[in-house]
């Protein structure tokens, strides 16, 4: 009997588990569907609005600078989001909140960089740290060569 309601219950959630599955895999393909759509249509506006800034200035240049000019602010656009997507969410800047770039020319600046420092050097009777001192040790007289020491 005890074994039987175990079958049930455990049957019971593994049916649970499968219809909730497919019902977060149903609501994912539609989340995913939705972004390629969204995508889509950005890719698009993207196209018209480049399509408009190169005959706004072919008004003023000729036609293949218009285009070169729409193509190089495209390009600086693309390294800007590039740049960003690469920098680590919840750190805007550098080390230490410093700009990382040049507002006047528009361009990243490089974030500075400091040495490494060496530890500090202790002599050889210093201390250790966070402890005692050891007791300096007696010179020894130096010893001549011809003669033994007898431990009198």
């Amino acid at each position: 009997m005890d074994t039987n309601l175990s079958e049930q219950i455990a049957q019971a959630v593994r049916e649970t588990l499968k219809d909730e599955l497919r019902e977060q895999t149903a609501k994912g393909r539609r989340t995913a569907r939705l972004y390629a759509g969204s995508g889509a249509a950005a890719l698009y506006a993207g196209a018209a609005v480049t399509a408009f800034l190169v005959l706004v200035l072919d008004l003023a240049l000729p036609a293949w600078a218009a285009a070169l000019v729409a193509g190089i602010v495209l390009s600086g656009v693309a390294l800007a989001l590039r740049q960003a997507a690469r920098r680590p969410a919840g750190r805007p800047g550098a080390a230490g909140g410093a700009p990382t770039h040049n507002p006047e020319l528009g361009v990243p600046r490089a974030p500075s960089v400091t040495p490494p420092t060496a530890p500090p050097v202790t002599p050889p009777d210093a201390a250790p740290p966070g402890g005692v001192p050891a007791p300096p040790v007696p010179p020894t007289a130096p010893r001549s060569p011809g003669r033994v020491h007898s431990g009198e």
